[in-house]
């Protein structure tokens, strides 16, 4: 399970960003469950998004799927990072820096 911050401005609607972004990159059926989000697609068996403690945050828990091609994998992630790139407003490399920055907390 991995918790990822969401920039000032983008925890507004967390939720309808939520699903309208699971349907923008991975185009598939979402599953509902109180907060909790499913999804099934390529190599991902199962991801689980939902917000955080106080919306601030954003909650996956990823199951993966390793009896996949090498091209259904990398297709995969790009749409998974596009995902988190939309739905927190932060960029790969901004994740990184703040993690890094939680971490020495």
């Amino acid at each position: 399970m991995q918790e990822y911050p969401v920039k000032r401005g983008f925890t507004k609607d967390l939720r309808e960003t939520i699903v309208e972004k699971l349907k923008e990159h991975f185009g598939t059926e979402i599953s509902c469950e109180g907060e909790h989000y499913r999804i099934s697609f390529g190599a991902l068996k199962s991801l689980d998004v939902s917000p955080g403690t106080g919306g601030k945050t954003l909650v996956i828990d990823t199951e993966s799927d390793i009896s996949v091609n090498d091209d259904v994998i990398l297709d995969t992630n790009r749409r998974f990072r596009r995902f988190l790139d939309d739905v927190t407003g932060y960029s790969t490399k901004e994740r990184v820096k703040k993690a890094k920055t939680a971490e020495k907390k």
